[in-house]
């Protein structure tokens, strides 16, 4: 049966792979991003999470199937807008639709999280981010730039963890889990790839045990299945697909 899917990001990287794989299986996918979308909205910002909600609501008004969360940047220039948009935009996107994916029988939602989240941060912008303090966050993070992606992904990931088990959402039957990519070639990650010193750094903070980097279909695929799957029994993981990077980092881990 098709379902109705909402993906944010959807106009380039693993968004759009994800959403052509949805289409091309039957679904009736939604796309927000900032441009060349159904839904054009900055989700960096108060009013584009308010226009993402209210155009959800008119677009989908018997409800969504599943909500992909998968709008990101990473911009070291640009720290306040990668905190506002990774965590306080994807929890805006995931709280503000849950009412829709509440009318759906097989309720499914799914948060893109980062290897990034594994590494060293700025831990009081975490603990800003999981307050719901968007300000104070923002302030400390552009008083410490440098660690802007990692902190939103950390937090984002955690906030998956804490909410997913809630009366409100998996005690709903709305199935909420994340998933880890590491490095995946994406117009975000082209230009950084081609940059000797970042490769190098790279190749320290992501290692991996295959060869060679995902392309956005590889992280398209596991997200398909996590936007469908029947079982009521997964739930508020961290599915990480990184080519090794999570066992070479975090050996004893389980």
């Amino acid at each position: 049966m098709a379902r109705t899917i909402l993906i944010t990001g959807a106009a380039s990287g693993i968004g759009r792979a994800t959403a052509q794989l949805c289409e091309a299986a039957g679904d009736r996918v939604i796309g927000v991003d900032i441009a060349n979308a159904e839904i054009e909205a900055d989700l960096g910002t108060a009013e584009g999470r308010a226009k993402l909600v209210s155009e959800a609501e008119r677009l989908a008004p018997n409800g969504l199937d599943a909500v992909l969360a998968a709008a990101g940047i990473s911009k070291m220039e640009m720290p306040r807008e990668t905190v506002g948009i990774n965590y306080f935009g994807a929890v805006a996107t995931l709280e503000g639709l849950r009412p829709l994916l509440a009318k759906s029988e097989r309720p499914r939602a799914v948060a893109i999280c980062s290897t990034a989240a594994m590494l060293p941060g700025n831990e009081s912008v975490v603990e800003s981010c999981l307050a719901g303090n968007e300000a104070e966050a923002l302030d400390r993070i552009a008083a410490a730039p440098q660690t802007a992606y990692l902190d939103s992904k950390r937090a984002l990931a955690l906030w998956v963890r804490r909410t997913a088990g809630k009366p409100e959402w998996a005690g709903s039957g709305i199935l909420l889990n994340g998933v880890g990519p590491g490095v995946v070639e994406t117009p975000m990650t082209a230009p950084l790839l081609k940059e000797p010193e970042m490769v190098a750094m790279v190749q320290k903070s992501n290692p991996i045990a295959v060869n060679g980097y995902a392309a956005p279909e590889e992280i398209a695929e596991l997200l398909g299945f996590l936007l469908g799957y029947a079982n009521h029994y997964l739930v508020g993981q961290i599915i990480y697909i990184d080519g090794g990077t999570d066992i070479i980092l975090r050996p004893e881990v389980i």
